[in-house]
């Protein structure tokens, strides 16, 4: 594998530095009319009247398109929705179906116009009375009538319940506190936005914002009652996601005001809009209690998390690595879930183990520190090789090794066990580490790879690149199946008329479709060498295919490379044009690692064959290490470098694997410090409503980040070995920072963000 691992620059950097890079609202269309939606004012009720008729007199409106007059959708039907593959949506509120408010911001109407800002002048003329009711919009208020979920994503919630009490009780050494998260909204660079287009009353094409082709054109397809083949979603470029995109109803919208119209329609959502309606990560309350016995080793983990949310059955999971992370014989992970009148929480850059390693891993420090222990020597004796839970071992496991080498690049061993040791002028100068985790997914996946008669190699597969560098890492291993350059491969995705790929969610993509790029790479190759050892004029004529090796776009002998046969001759003499091959491959360990299964057919993986998961345990873990100065006069923080060191399996790009995790860990600085999203407490409407309040990391915010990969193959999760890297990053970031500013100052800040405010607050000691 000479391509994979190595740091090649984005085969797309320079389309998207020049601006040739088309996003889903440059899809511009002839005749192309514009959308503007309208949000409701209050957080619950219902729509007692719609008067559209100033909005209707506004220079170039062709539509206004309410519950009253809009297309009928498909009902809700989750058993219906699961067979077609539309089952995973961000909210259960098909758009513009009745007159019931459920948050602020709801859309309740579009306004469909000749020009944007026809659209959007005229969406303010429309006149709304409502009948108000008492909304639930403080989840403090709330938390009496929350309710305890049985299941989250097919797994029990609530485990263990009641039993580390005694455990607790009888522990030697125990902490038990309270640890907040504010809601926090994802706010990619790249806002959604889409272009709708129909063919007739049955083909419906979508130029769409999307982190999942195939899952936007399903649920399209289910709603409007088409055939799946019947929708074709188009997203070769994806401006950020970070698990915002592709979930949300926004698309049908636009798609029913474009059948209205008939005419092509585009729709793009404000900064306001990206507030109250494609989701954000709920805020939680998190009790974390631990016990030790006296020698420091775990006898009891307790975490439950008090969180909220709306229209889904998705709660932000926060106790999920506290299942993972280290040996304690008995663990209690618990949730109360309240319902909040506000926009519906969902996937935020890694969900649950985000807030939930702050949590567990400001706990897991506190009690260090209680036991006067190093935090790394007492992570390392609590340490478990093997699934807590399941007692699966785990796939591939280095999590010593990344504190150990942390410890070493960050000058660990200089660092003072008391608080207040450390100055540099006025500033008070902590180090804190942190564990991260993420789960290792795969899942099937099929790959086109086709080569022309002059060598040029094309890679297809529905797949999205949301800023990964999935682009070049793919033309990388398919250099490596084919043995050619780089430069010579072009790489299509984001179009669902290609070979299927999951969503591009959970830390999958690179563990999902780079099998499948290899394996029909592998079986483009075998047809070449069948032709070539088949072709009386070549010079490999009547050799087996085992003799066969393959470098720098030819097959040679192995041993004797001046026997060889060029691709070009190979076509040329079989008077073949192109030649391809596809594959599909599922995730299952034993022989081989992976199953193809029919040539490009799209697949979900059966649970009897998934057997992988009943044998391993699939995780990634890092360790993340903070240093901050802190202001004493003001207390401002600021975190001055930060190492993080990761095992993630095999780096299939060392470039764009260091970009994921530096994107991570500003992601999670901006938590630490800075990111909260305000609620009006009377109304339940966001009062931060923008970029220009909700504060994100800047330049002068980022320290030097030194990251560093352990790099060994996962031997279990592919014949690759990879494992996704683009949410483990943030993971445990808020937490090393929150156990700097401790060492630094003495002072246990136990709610994010951290913010000078807290800093002089007495309740914090």
């Amino acid at each position: 594998m000479s391509e994979t691992g190595k740091p090649i620059s984005r085969i797309d950097g320079r389309m998207k530095v020049s601006g040739k890079a088309t996003y889903s609202a440059e899809f511009n269309q002839p005749n192309m009319a514009y959308a503007f939606p309208v949000r409701a004012t209050i957080a619950k009720g219902t729509i007692a009247s719609i008067d559209d008729a100033a909005a209707k007199k506004e220079p170039g409106v062709i539509a206004v398109i309410s519950y009253k007059n809009a297309l009928k959708l498909k009902p809700l039907d989750m058993p219906a929705q699961m067979k077609a593959g539309a089952a995973f949506l961000g909210e259960n509120l098909p758009p513009l179906q009745d007159n019931v408010v459920h948050y602020p911001g709801q859309f309740i109407a579009v306004v469909v116009a000749e020009t944007y800002e026809q659209a959007r002048t005229a969406a303010y003329k429309l006149q709304v009375r409502y009948t108000v009711e008492k909304a639930a919009v403080d989840l403090k208020t709330e938390l009496p009538n929350s309710k305890k979920p049985k299941m989250f994503m097919g797994e029990e919630a609530q485990v263990h319940e009641g039993e580390a009490a005694a455990p607790l009780a009888a522990a030697p050494q125990k902490v038990d506190h309270t640890y907040s998260t504010p809601a926090e909204h994802h706010h990619p660079m790249e806002p959604h936005a889409t272009v709708a287009v129909w063919e007739g009353a049955d083909k419906l094409t979508l130029y769409d914002a999307t982190q999942g082709v195939g899952l936007t054109g399903a649920i399209a397809a289910y709603f409007f009652g088409l055939k799946k083949e019947d929708v074709r979603v188009i997203a070769p470029f994806v401006g950020g996601g970070f698990g915002s995109k592709g979930l949300w109803l926004h698309t049908l919208i636009v798609a029913m005001a474009a059948k209205t119209a008939g005419r092509p329609v585009k729709l793009a959502l404000t900064r306001q809009m990206m507030q109250t309606n494609v989701g954000h990560r709920a805020a939680t309350f998190q009790h974390v209690a631990l016990g030790t016995d006296a020698a420091g080793k775990l006898s009891v983990l307790r975490h439950h998390t008090d969180t909220y949310n709306n229209l889904t059955q998705f709660f932000e999971p926060s106790g999920k690595q506290s299942l993972v992370l280290y040996k304690a014989p008995l663990r209690e992970v618990t949730y109360n879930v309240a319902h909040l009148d506000r926009g519906t929480p969902t996937f935020m850059r890694a969900p649950g183990e985000t807030p939930g390693t702050f949590a567990l891993e400001c706990a897991m420090d506190e009690m260090a520190y209680q036991l006067k222990v190093d935090p790394i020597e007492f992570r390392i004796t609590n340490h478990t090789t093997k699934d807590p839970m399941k007692g699966h071992d785990f796939s591939s496991e280095f999590l010593v090794d990344c504190y150990r080498i942390g410890a070493e690049r960050f000058g660990w061993s200089s660092r003072s066990m008391e608080p207040r040791q450390k100055r540099n002028g006025k500033y008070l100068v902590g180090y804190g580490m942190a564990t991260a985790t993420y789960p290792g997914g795969r899942s099937a996946a099929s790959v086109k790879v086709m080569m022309n008669s002059k060598g040029d190699v094309t890679v297809m597969t529905a797949s999205i690149d949301i800023g990964t560098g999935t682009y070049t890492v793919l033309a990388q291993t398919v250099a490596d199946a084919l043995g050619v350059p780089v430069d010579r491969i072009e790489v299509k995705i984001g179009d669902s008329s290609l070979p299927a790929a999951p969503l591009a969610g959970g830390s999958q993509t690179t563990a999902s479709i780079h099998p499948a790029a290899m394996e029909a790479g592998v079986l483009l190759r075998k047809e070449l060498i069948a032709l070539t050892i088949n072709d009386p004029d070549s010079k490999l004529n009547g050799r087996k295919p085992e003799e066969i090796g393959y470098a720098s776009g030819k097959l040679f002998v192995t041993g004797d490379e001046k026997k060889s046969d060029t691709y070009l001759n190979i076509l040329s003499r079989a008077k073949r044009n192109e030649i391809e091959a596809c594959a599909t491959t599922l995730p299952v360990s034993g022989a081989g690692l992976t199953v193809p299964s029919a040539l490009c057919t799209p697949s979900q993986t059966p649970p009897e064959q998934n057997s992988d998961t009943k044998q391993y345990a699939f995780h990634s873990f890092g360790a993340q290490f903070a240093e901050v100065w802190v202001d004493e006069d003001f207390g401002t923080i600021r975190v001055k470098r930060f190492t993080s060191v990761q095992d993630v399996g095999r780096i299939m790009n060392e470039k764009t694997a260091r970009s994921q995790i530096i994107g991570g860990v500003i992601f999670g600085i901006g938590a630490a410090l800075m990111e909260a999203t305000e609620y009006d407490k009377r109304w339940g409407n966001p009062v931060t409503r923008t970029l220009a309040d909700y504060h994100v990391p800047v330049h002068l915010d980022v320290p030097p980040i030194d990251v560093h990969f352990i790099g060994k193959p996962d031997p279990h999760i592919s014949p690759i070995g990879a494992r996704g890297i683009g949410e483990i990053g943030i993971t445990g970031v808020s937490a090393a920072i929150a156990n700097a500013v401790f060492n630094a100052t003495g002072k246990r800040l136990r709610d994010l963000p951290l913010t000078p405010d807290k800093f002089f607050d007495e309740q914090y000691v």
